[in-house]
């Protein structure tokens, strides 16, 4: 009897050792992260009616304009997205998804995106994002992406580079912070 007592805090020593050894050993390769930032340009035309508009109202409350300070009005978007600000600068792939202007007072709209990437380094690849935002300056997150960016998590900032009102162009600058596994 002396024998099997004086065993078992053995055991239980051991078994302790080994549980804590593991959660170290899992801990340590939960925060083996790789971090990418980029930034690049979203060139945005929501002039309606113009066949070059890259923002279109696709849905909104029966009766009322289809504005982007109207609430519930829906807007379908594919952005070029580009190295510099010029619109001629290398094309870096597009940014598609959905804006819904989603407060009553018609100031924050919910966007729900993918970049999709089309360069050489990125190719096929895409970041997802979504959050609500609002002008002149937003952060929305990461919530997942393909291919290079499998398992991606972070956030991006977004702030608007030129505006003309008159034209209803837009460049929005965004800078996005990625962790992948």
């Amino acid at each position: 009897m002396i024998m099997a007592t004086s065993f078992l805090p053995k055991i239980v020593t051991n078994i302790f050792l080994v549980l804590v050894v593991t959660a170290a050993m899992y801990a340590a390769k939960a925060t083996d992260h790789k971090e990418t930032k980029l930034s690049f340009y979203i060139h945005d035309i929501s002039a309606f009616g113009n066949p070059k508009a890259t923002v279109i109202p696709v849905a909104g409350i029966a009766g009322k304009a289809w504005t982007f300070t109207q609430f519930g009005t829906v807007y379908v978007v594919d952005d070029n997205i580009t190295i510099t600000p010029d619109p001629k600068s290398p094309k870096v792939g597009q940014f598609q998804g959905l804006y819904v202007t989603a407060a009553l007072d018609g100031l924050r709209s919910f966007a729900t995106a993918s970049i999709v990437f089309t360069n050489n380094e990125y190719n096929g690849s895409t970041i997802q994002i979504q959050g609500t935002n609002k002008d002149p300056a937003t952060e929305v997150a990461v919530v997942g992406g393909t291919g290079k960016f499998r398992f991606a998590r972070g956030y991006a900032t977004s702030m608007i580079y030129f505006l003309d009102i008159a034209t209803q162009h837009s460049v929005v600058q965004l800078n996005v912070t990625v962790q992948t596994s």
